[in-house]
């Protein structure tokens, strides 16, 4: 079974799950795509709540799941959820994780941004938003999980690997590179360091 057969990277953190529903998680600077059937948002920043690609994959039935800082500034079908919380769409389980900073100003843990952990396909993908190497990570259990790299904002390189080995999935992909921070250099030091399977996935459209 090829675990990413349904993935689709879209550049920096933005990615496609299709399977029971087409599914969206921070959609950045993207062109066309098949519209959505669930969006998901981690936090505002600008580089994964950008409005103009949600307006591009977006319908009247499409549901976007947010903190409530983005739920403010959206119309339409839209559901709040916290760190902690869990959705249920048909037959899709969605679950909020914290998702923030250790010893940096950016994403500060009151502010309750998440990351995603979603059973869909029969296997179950973590996305992990904008964080760092928290504890919370521990606890995580996923076959498919995508990982900040970058640095700066996010945890770097050589702390995603050790997220990875906390986790211990089928698979890890790297995201949250190639465009706002993070090279693909970054990328592959993730790769190498992982104690799992990493896959560097291609840009998809």
């Amino acid at each position: 079974m090829d675990l990413l057969n349904n993935v689709t990277w879209l550049g920096h953190s933005s990615i496609r799950i299709i399977g029971v529903k087409t599914l969206y998680i921070d959609p950045f600077r993207i062109e066309s795509g098949p519209p959505a059937d669930i969006i998901l948002i981690t936090h505002e920043h600008y580089d994964h709540f950008d409005p103009g690609s949600i307006s591009k994959i977006r319908t009247p039935e499409t549901i976007v799941i947010a903190p409530l800082n983005i739920i403010r500034q959206l119309s339409g079908a839209t559901r709040l959820i916290k760190p902690g919380e869990q959705i249920i769409i048909d037959s899709i389980i969605i679950r909020a994780v914290p998702s923030y900073n250790i010893g940096k100003r950016y994403h500060p843990r009151e502010n309750q941004n998440v990351g995603y952990i979603i059973e869909t396909n029969q296997l179950t993908y973590y996305h992990a938003g904008d964080t760092d190497l928290i504890p919370e990570i521990k606890k995580i259990q996923a076959d498919v999980i995508f990982l900040p790299v970058g640095g700066t904002f996010t945890m770097d390189a050589a702390e995603a690997a050790q997220a990875a080995q906390e986790i211990r999935p089928q698979v890890a992909v790297p995201i949250h590179w190639g465009t706002v921070c993070g090279t693909r250099a970054d990328a592959e030091k993730f790769v190498r360091l992982a104690h799992c399977k990493a896959v560097i996935l291609n840009k998809g459209k």
